[in-house]
């Protein structure tokens, strides 16, 4: 599906947390691959988990290849070839979701995009690290890990790229290289451990500036942030990135523990909603969820963009 993202509605609903949902479908993420590992052993548990973030109301959905990667596959014993079908599958597989949910609806449908998802480096290494932003490898080495998955994506269908939870200023440095000339419309997201910096203290400025000069990089925004951050870096982006669009997609505010893989808090689609419909009137265009944000969250922040959009 061809698109231009000047064309784009505000605000546009974004999925949730994909893992999450695939463990309630009973799939063991607890694995060198994670949630990639599900694209090897049950492909239909993803489309239906993308099906569940469909019928809550997202208008984008992204795909299960966050910390899928060449490397990864490889290091599981795929080859090369394999592990680059094995990327293209996770856009395939959420296209094949959005054809179902289309069918279930003839004629009543909206408008569903598919985002091909690219996590950092340290999603990779699924030990923490890309929640910190400290990484034992240099430039050259995060450049290689990025760049083929980068270029297989790019050729695949999916509607946009989206290159998430990205907590370093080196890294963005290196995926503002790569993303230059590429077609695709694409999204950077970042992580931050406050309303100003990424998580190793790189001022989101300074982040956000490695991108004016992308056309293809039509929006900026943080994911698997705390939700209490948001609203100000809304106002940061608005105010650094005028031409970009902003999407934020925070974590619930629950606390992840790298050792077991598992998450801690609480978690209230109600209270989700509330702060949603601040970070909307504070200028963001695109909305979701990220760690720990479920179809009931989303099914929240539906309701909330179609009951604005009746009352305008």
């Amino acid at each position: 599906m061809a698109m231009d993202p000047d064309a784009l509605p505000r605000p546009l609903v974004l999925d949730g947390g994909l893992s999450n949902v695939l463990e309630d479908l009973g799939c063991d993420l607890n694995q060198s691959l994670w949630s990639a590992g599900v694209l090897l052993s049950d492909p239909e548990s993803i489309v239906q988990a993308h099906l569940q973030y469909l019928r809550a109301g997202a208008d984008i959905i992204t795909t299960a290849s966050y910390q899928a990667s060449i490397d990864g596959f490889m290091g599981a014993g795929q080859t090369r070839a394999r592990a680059e079908q094995l990327l293209r599958r996770s856009v395939e597989l959420a296209a094949e979701a959005r054809d179902r949910f289309l069918q279930e609806r003839p004629g009543g449908g909206r408008d569903i995009l598919v985002a091909a998802s690219m996590g950092p480096y340290g999603a990779y290494l699924a030990d923490g690290s890309e929640y910190t932003g400290v990484y034992d490898a240099d430039d050259a080495r995060i450049r290689d890990f990025h760049e083929p998955r980068l270029l297989c994506l790019a050729e695949s269908e999916a509607d946009l790229l989206a290159f998430e939870t990205l907590p370093c200023g080196s890294e963005v440095a290196i995926i503002a290289e790569l993303m230059t000339g590429i077609g695709k419309p694409a999204w950077i997201s970042f992580c931050c451990r406050d309303a100003a910096h990424l998580q190793d203290g790189t001022p989101v400025a300074e982040a956000v500036a490695r991108f004016d000069d992308l056309p293809g990089v039509f929006a900026l925004g943080a994911n698997c942030t705390a939700p209490a951050h948001i609203s100000e870096l809304i106002r940061l982006f608005r105010e650094t990135a005028p031409g970009k669009r902003v999407i934020v997609y925070p974590n619930s505010g629950e606390a992840y523990h790298a050792d077991t893989k598992t998450w801690s808090g609480i978690s209230d689609p109600v209270e989700f909603q509330k702060m949603a419909a601040e970070w909307i009137a504070s200028g963001a265009d695109i909305v979701g969820g990220c760690c720990r944000i479920g179809p009931e969250h989303i099914a929240r922040l539906r309701t909330l963009v179609d009951t604005a959009a009746q009352l305008r």
